[in-house]
């Protein structure tokens, strides 16, 4: 097995000072690596139902389409605002200091579908509880949400709770 936190470069005090960032590009150069990264993302949901995976703009755009693809599901983006042509939903949620909003073609989820989550970095669990509500606005259901990287320290999990939620690596 491959060790993928040995492909993740960490880069002390981007983007400012006191921050370590785990920088996954030289895991997506490593063939083995990548492909090591997406079967596992892959394969927490392989023999359930998932109808479509939405990837969270932009790394979750890397990995997304390919988990979609090994679990022949559709892909569907979640943008930042003004991204997308079609009439969209919104949601706006709110960061340490300020707020952002996500958004979503109004069309892109059909009631009753099974909605799997993916991104490449669970932090404090925000970005990825407003896109999990966009998606339960459009009548989805949350099959699960996978994350490639978990920052265990800042607890994003906790707001995550009621849904199946998979981590590949944990920090």
């Amino acid at each position: 097995m491959v060790d993928l936190k040995s492909l993740i470069r960490e880069i002390p005090d981007f983007p400012k000072p006191g921050i370590l960032f785990y920088d996954i590009t030289t895991l997506l150069k490593d063939p083995l690596g990548l492909h090591t990264a997406v079967d596992a993302l892959a394969n927490c949901y392989v023999g359930r139902q998932i109808d479509c995976v939405v990837g969270i703009e932009a790394r979750g755009f890397i990995f997304a389409p390919m988990v979609a693809y090994r679990l022949n599901a559709g892909f569907v983006p979640v943008r930042k605002p003004n991204k997308l042509p079609a009439a969209t939903a919104r949601e706006t949620y709110n960061l340490e200091y300020g707020a952002d909003a996500l958004e979503i073609h109004r069309d892109a989820i059909n009631h009753g579908q099974e909605v799997l989550i993916i991104d490449d970095l669970l932090a404090t669990g925000g970005t990825a509880l407003a896109v999990a509500r966009l998606i339960e606005s459009l009548g989805g259901t949350i099959a699960g949400l996978g994350f490639l990287i978990e920052l265990g320290f800042l607890k994003g999990r906790v707001k995550l709770s009621k849904y199946n939620l998979n981590a590949i690596l944990e920090y």
